[in-house]
């Protein structure tokens, strides 16, 4: 079977846009009277996972609104994330066990940002019986080479002893999940092509679009108020994003066909 097209690498034109993200944190703020109607949760477990050379700092603010809606919410405790490496593999697959046996065996939602997303799908496909749903954040899985990342963080980043085949590993990255997903994604990421962070569409799977920078996404009003509306769905009654009635437009996301 042919190697789908590869996907273009955003604009670098979009790069200056990435300073939004100073301004999407500080709009937290002025949003505090809609963050607070967003739904509560049934206090299920949360595991966040960090983008690439970003540690549970970056998702310190996004941890704390979810525990303040009632979810057990929880970084993965591994430092910065310097990519796949095979002790963070199995580190991150005995922490998201861990988080199920200690919530009474119930199972674990996974949020990812940007890399973070590339290991929550892989967790879920791995485990559908303990995840619960994903949610991932400018994650570009469909093509890992859509990216805007300087060459000297990439040299960082470890290499594996033993390279998966490429083809297969992109074919795998690209399939849909056995667990409800959705994926987060902003034309205007000039880090992650959104094309590339987009999944497939299905009856348990969607794409939705919002307006911010790859850095910031994480901490923007909207993601959140739809990260808190995708979870408080009861577990087994997962249903497509619907805008709850009352939430005005510029904090709705748009729907992708």
């Amino acid at each position: 079977m042919a190697e789908p097209a590869r996907i273009r690498r955003p604009n670098p034109g979009l790069l200056p846009l990435e300073g939004r993200a100073v301004l999407e944190l500080a709009a937290l703020l002025p949003a505090y009277p809609f963050l607070r109607r967003a739904p509560r949760g049934d206090g299920h477990p949360v595991l966040v996972l960090p983008g690439f050379m970003a540690s549970d700092f970056s998702t310190r603010t996004l941890r704390r609104f979810l525990r303040d809606k009632g979810y057990a919410a929880h970084g993965w405790n591994l430092g910065r994330n310097l990519g796949p490496r095979a002790g963070v593999i199995q580190a991150m697959v005995e922490r998201l066990q861990e988080l199920h046996r200690r919530y009474g065996q119930q199972r674990v939602s996974l949020v990812g940002w940007s890399l973070g997303g590339i290991y929550a799908r892989e967790l879920a496909r791995a485990m559908p019986d303990v995840a619960r749903q994903v949610i991932t954040l400018a994650s570009p899985f469909r093509d890992l080479d859509a990216v805007n990342v300087p060459r000297f963080l990439r040299r960082r980043a470890p290499r594996p002893a033993a390279p998966p085949d490429e083809p297969l590993l992109r074919a795998r990255l690209r399939e849909a999940l056995p667990v409800p997903t959705t994926a987060i994604v902003s034309r205007t990421d000039a880090i992650a092509s959104w094309r590339s962070c987009c999944t497939e569409p299905g009856p348990y799977s969607e794409n939705l679009e919002v307006d911010s920078s790859h850095l910031g996404i994480g901490h923007h009003p909207v993601v959140l108020l739809t990260i808190a509306d995708r979870l408080a769905q009861p577990d087994g009654a997962w249903k497509p994003f619907e805008p709850p009635r009352g939430w005005p437009f510029p904090l709705v996301p748009r729907v992708l066909r």
